[in-house]
């Protein structure tokens, strides 16, 4: 069964999804002789033992990158994949919106390229200095933002059209702000239930408090997991990184949202 576009949980109301996923963890825990199962595929209740054997299937799989999966008792696209296989969940890598595939193609050149900060950890550099000199701030700022800025700002100049893009170097400003420029936003809730919704060429947010936030691309969607174009990260994936990079992050972490200037 496919992933059915939401997060399913306690009083699920769909019978034919309760009853797929009591199956497959009846498959996946009873091959290892646990008494939490077996689960009545024929009950359509998604109620509290379903929920405690969820539990289980989480703290004992990983995530199709490996990683730990959340213990909450609910069935999301990485618990679902899990489950179920990647392939039951949505997957894209074609960008729609032929602008957007140009601004992709420019993040993807400056990531083969390796830019990185000249030096290290200094927010300057020939191409980190242009990025911020084309958002309108000075030099030695962090710049993701102003990288996702320069991006459709190259992409628009070689069509001769108008960036649609708000000129910030501020991640939080730009998604206060995007929709007076024509782009549409979701939220980070809706993205994490219905991956579907998130395409490359999408702009992430994310915020980490006071003010501080961090932005790049969606290069593609895999189930619960986008891979991205970034500036100012690094393997750690974090927001004062020394570089443009490819990286891959779960869609639970992204969480402002993303930003679609798909049509403007």
């Amino acid at each position: 069964m496919q992933y059915p576009g939401r997060t399913i949980k306690l009083g699920e109301g769909d019978a034919a999804v309760v009853k797929a996923l009591k199956t497959a963890l009846n498959k996946a825990l009873v091959l290892r002789g646990d008494a939490a199962v077996p689960l009545d595929p024929d009950n359509p209740s998604f109620g509290p033992r379903m929920k405690q054997a969820v539990q289980l299937f989480q703290a004992r799989h990983l995530d199709v990158q490996g990683q730990p999966l959340k213990i909450d008792g609910e069935v999301g696209a990485l618990t679902w994949a899990a489950l179920f296989g990647q392939w039951r969940v949505p997957r894209s890598d074609a960008v729609a919106d032929a602008f957007l595939g140009a601004v992709l193609g420019k993040a993807g050149e400056a990531a083969d390229a390796g830019v990185r900060e000249q030096p290290r950890n200094s927010n300057r550099g020939p191409e980190v200095d242009e990025y911020l000199r084309r958002a309108g701030v000075k030099p030695g700022l962090a710049w993701c933002c102003a990288f996702t800025y320069w991006c459709f700002d190259e992409a628009a100049g070689d069509v001769q059209r108008d960036n649609p893009m708000l000129r910030t170097a501020g991640c939080l400003m730009h998604w206060n702000k995007a929709e007076s420029r024509g782009a549409r936003r979701i939220a980070a809730k809706d993205a994490v239930a219905d991956p579907a919704l998130v395409t490359p060429g999408m702009v992430f947010i994310m915020d980490f408090g006071g003010g501080l936030g961090h932005t790049g691309f969606v290069e593609r969607v895999e189930g619960g997991f986008v891979h991205t174009i970034e500036g100012n990260t690094d393997a750690s994936q974090g927001r004062e990184g020394g570089g443009v990079y490819r990286l891959a992050r779960k869609l639970t972490s992204i969480n402002k949202g993303f930003i679609d200037y798909a049509g403007v």
